[in-house]
């Protein structure tokens, strides 16, 4: 049976860990036969095991002069998902912690993009490609504490839109996913996350914060959301694109 990513070419960001470390095992495993890994942890992206030629690029997606040195010659598909989490409400939050969030979030977002558009287009074999943008349901519905978290989350669904039609005429299809709480060790930068597992456990701190505004009653594996951007990064969704897709299990409600 044909593999899905048979042969091709694709540029994940914040690859290490958490959902960038899943999509990167199940596009190997799918076939691809070569991952451009980028994170700025580079003990953990080291640790990275791959069954594919892998290109590792260890630095900040928001500097610029990091794209002006990884190769994407070929490319078919990107994930644009390197993150940082962070809370505090708008009147007690400090201007560099806001600048923190949105650098990596956004800036860092569109230099991914640019760089990812600019080597597709520029690919003289194969025209196209796609795009996702790891967006989240904090981009969607409003909470208390989370205003430079959610913007930059709310920016990346509406600049998934823009380079959609920006990039429709060279067959290069860009959407958004939108997850609400997911298993990864974003969290852990968090500190009331850290606090409840200190005092209860890792699982039963996922699970207390499920319970509160999750209806399904659970948060996601990273597993589960590399499967949804596999679909979104795939031909069966290819008359999708500008989209986003909401899997939270039901916290926008």
């Amino acid at each position: 049976m044909t593999r899905r990513f048979e042969g091709r070419c694709a540029l994940v960001t914040g690859a290490a860990s958490g959902i960038g470390l899943a999509v990167a095992q199940l596009l190997a495993g799918e076939g691809a036969a070569r991952l451009v890994l980028v994170d700025r942890d580079e003990t953990a992206l080291d640790a990275v095991r791959i069954d594919a030629e892998t290109t590792r690029v260890c630095g900040d997606v928001a500097d610029e002069a990091l794209w002006d040195r990884v190769d994407l010659t070929g490319l078919d598909h990107a994930l644009v998902n390197a993150g940082v989490a962070g809370a505090g409400a708008i009147t007690a939050l400090d201007f560099a912690e806001w600048r923190r969030i949105l650098s990596v979030n956004l800036d860092g977002a569109f230099l991914t993009l640019r760089a990812a558009m600019r080597a597709m287009m520029a690919n003289p074999e194969r025209r196209g490609g796609s795009i996702v943008l790891t967006a989240s349901a904090a981009g969607i519905k409003a909470e208390p504490g989370v205003a430079a978290y959610g913007c930059s989350k709310a920016a990346l669904i509406h600049l998934a839109k823009v380079a959609a039609k920006e990039g429709a005429a060279d067959g290069i299809r860009v959407n958004a996913i939108a997850p609400a709480g997911v298993e990864t060790p974003v969290w852990d930068t968090v500190p009331m996350f850290a606090d409840r597992v200190a005092q209860i456990g890792r699982d039963a701190a996922f699970a207390e914060l499920a319970a509160l505004g999750t209806p399904l009653g659970r948060y996601a594996k990273a597993e589960e959301v590399a499967e949804q951007i596999a679909f979104l990064l795939g031909d069966q969704s290819a008359l999708m694109t500008g989209a986003t897709l909401l899997a939270d299990g039901g916290y926008t409600l």
